[in-house]
Order: structure tokens, then C-alpha cells, then sequence
């Protein structure tokens, strides 16, 4: 069993894993600044804020990833389909997240986003490993 769970962490503990957190920690920081801007600065509700904001995000780790993380030559069509897909579904989960957890219990704003990010993190580098930018 322990051969096994060294097996695993070995190969998703590489060079991509270690890009792919730091595309997401930039991400995540480009994130919550432009969420905190859109509704401190602009105004904007916290939920249309992340309507707004997740399409900045979206494609800014789409491109990031491809070129840097992932290395990647494929087509950007075929890629960009595929991603979107995972964005889409990321995109709806987030929005959501923010209306059940803020709207409907109340809780901090940038708390819940936080946890959205976490949970979503643990599902994308699986999927644009393997489903994204598969070679």
C-alpha cells in the first residue's frame, strides 16, 4: 500500500503540479483583488462580482497553463473547448457558491470564495492534466 500511495504522489507531485499551484496562487491573488475592487470599488454585488471577475481569471490560467505549466502545442481550439467545459462548470459552481453561502447564510464574502477556490483546486489539475491539455 505504501509503494502505491508513493507511486501516486510522485507522479501529480512534478514540475506541472508545482507550475499549476503557482498559475493558481497568482491566480487566486488576481482573483480576490479584482473580486475586492469590483465590490469595494466599483460597488457591485458580491455575486455579480464574480460573474465579472471569473471571466478576467478564466483566461488568464487557461493561457498560463497551456504555455507554461503543461507546455503545450496543441491546437488552442481544440484546448480551449475542452477547458471551457471545466470553466463552465467551475464558473457556475462559483456563482453558486457565492449566492447559497452569502445571499442565502449570511457569511463573509472573500471567506466564501476562498473555500470555492480550494474545493475547485482540488478537481482542476486532474482535469487539465488528463482532459485539458492531454497530449
Amino acid at each position: 500500500m505504501k509503494k502505491v500511495v508513493l507511486k501516486f504522489f510522485k507522479k501529480f507531485w512534478s514540475r506541472e503540479f508545482l507550475f499549476y499551484f503557482l498559475t493558481g496562487f497568482s491566480a487566486f491573488v488576481f482573483d480576490i483583488s479584482t473580486l475586492l475592487l469590483l465590490k469595494e470599488g466599483f460597488g457591485f454585488s458580491p455575486v455579480f462580482a464574480v460573474v465579472v471577475n471569473q471571466i478576467l481569471i478564466t483566461s488568464f490560467v487557461f493561457f498560463v497553463n497551456k504555455i507554461w505549466t503543461f507546455h503545450s502545442k496543441s491546437l488552442v481550439s481544440r484546448e480551449a473547448f475542452r477547458f471551457l467545459v471545466v470553466a463552465i462548470f467551475n464558473y457556475f459552481v462559483a456563482i453558486i457558491w457565492m449566492s447559497c453561502f452569502f445571499d442565502y447564510f449570511g457569511f463573509n464574502y472573500l471567506l466564501v470564495r476562498l473555500a470555492n477556490v480550494v474545493l475547485a483546486v482540488s478537481w482542476n489539475f486532474l482535469l487539465y492534466k488528463f482532459f485539458v491539455y492531454r497530449r
